[in-house]
């Protein structure tokens, strides 16, 4: 099947410079999508819902962008190809696209359909990496349009240590299925999937997108230097038996902190620290690239059918 249409964040990092790049890798593979371009938050989500059941969608923006459009889709019958273009492209990254935008139009044709689950929050909306309070939220919102127009994903990476040095312990309360802990942590993140970062991150020790499931992370660092510690773990899938790591699965999870926590959803900041989230198994439809599919090919049509890939993380 061929895309008809492609949505545009022309506010994203990558720009009309991304679009027309877009637009001349569709060509060269002999597509050619009716653009809808974004000029307001929420109008993603609105062109998706408005968007052809017999077609992929395409979309080309960051994940905020990708994921109104997924959120809108869902118990839709057709999947959401995505072309990064703003500035983490993290589920991008999970689902093996190329950053380039070029080469993951070419990656997406003859790509495979992907369902992974989604955590759905008390407001509507969805997420499919993590939601969480506290570090990563302050690393979001430390990260200012202006330093991630200059230095891209190292605006992040920059937030992120300027975060650990001035993180302060908060009390939280989870709740998994009813199940309920009380603690003093730096971070808590409800997970829908096992890694992030292009793996670099792992989540939680059995955290799968595909198990019907959420799970919660609670890390209670001391200091940088536990800080520092806790994040090693992490980076080399390491999750000991320790009282400054908790982690728990359920399929609904809900995180309260204080009214001065930070808050984010797959990269977006929430107004209020309280996540409330439930799983909605395999909801969410992506292209997903083949192996093959990242090598160059000749002309084609995007299809979408077979045996769904393996997600990048358990490959």
């Amino acid at each position: 099947m061929q895309p008809s249409l492609l949505i545009v964040n022309p506010a994203a990092r990558g720009g009309r410079h991304a679009e027309a790049e877009a637009l001349a890798a569709c060509r060269s593979v002999g597509i050619a999508p009716r653009v809808v371009r974004t000029t307001a938050a929420g109008d993603a989500a609105r062109i998706a819902a408005d968007g052809p059941d017999d077609a992929p969608i395409l979309v080309l923006g960051g994940d905020g962008t990708v994921m109104e459009a997924v959120g809108a889709r869902v118990g839709r019958p057709t999947p959401i190809g995505i072309l990064p273009g703003g500035t983490g492209n993290q589920l991008a990254r999970h689902l093996g696209i190329p950053l380039n935008v070029t080469r993951a139009v070419r990656a997406l044709v003859g790509a495979e359909e992907l369902r992974l689950d989604l955590g759905r929050l008390s407001d509507g909306r969805y997420f499919a990496l993590a939601a969480g309070v506290g570090l990563d939220a302050a690393m979001i919102q430390g990260a200012s349009p202006a330093s991630k127009r200059r230095l891209g994903v190292g605006a992040y990476v920059l937030s992120a240590v300027k975060a650990v040095f001035a993180a302060r312990p908060f009390a939280v309360r989870v709740s998994v299925d009813g199940r309920v802990e009380e603690r003093d942590v730096g971070l808590a993140m409800i997970a829908n999937v096992g890694a992030v970062m292009d793996g670099r991150f792992r989540l939680g020790p059995n955290a799968r997108p595909d198990d019907g499931l959420l799970d919660v992370c609670l890390l209670s660092p001391s200091g940088v230097g536990d800080a520092l510690r806790l994040a090693s773990w992490m980076a080399r899938g390491v999750f000991p038996d320790d009282s400054r790591l908790w982690h728990a699965q359920g399929r609904h999870i809900r995180v309260e902190a204080a009214a001065n926590v930070a808050a984010e959803a797959d990269g977006e900041l929430l107004e209020a620290p309280i996540l409330d989230a439930e799983v909605v198994p395999l909801a969410a439809r992506f292209l997903a690239p083949t192996p093959a599919a990242l090598r160059p090919r000749a002309r084609g049509a995007f299809s979408v059918g077979g045996e769904p890939p393996q997600p990048p993380e358990s490959r």
